[in-house]
């Protein structure tokens, strides 16, 4: 025996919260919330400064 000991397997996922990573991920999950919220921020920055509803301003309704 050397004297070394065997290092603790590493985990096969990363543990850093900004990871992008694919599937059901407490990671994906992050990334999926802050799309929303850029999301939600750009329609009502939309309606805010066109002064009509999302849908209105695409020409939807």
């Amino acid at each position: 025996m050397s004297g070394f000991k065997n290092p603790a397997p590493s985990p096969s996922t990363s543990e850093d919260p900004n990871a992008l990573r694919w599937g059901f991920t407490p990671q994906s999950e992050n990334w999926n919330g802050r799309f929303a919220m850029l999301g939600f921020l750009s329609v009502a920055l939309i309606e805010f400064f066109s002064g009509q509803g999302f849908l209105h301003f695409w020409g939807i309704l």
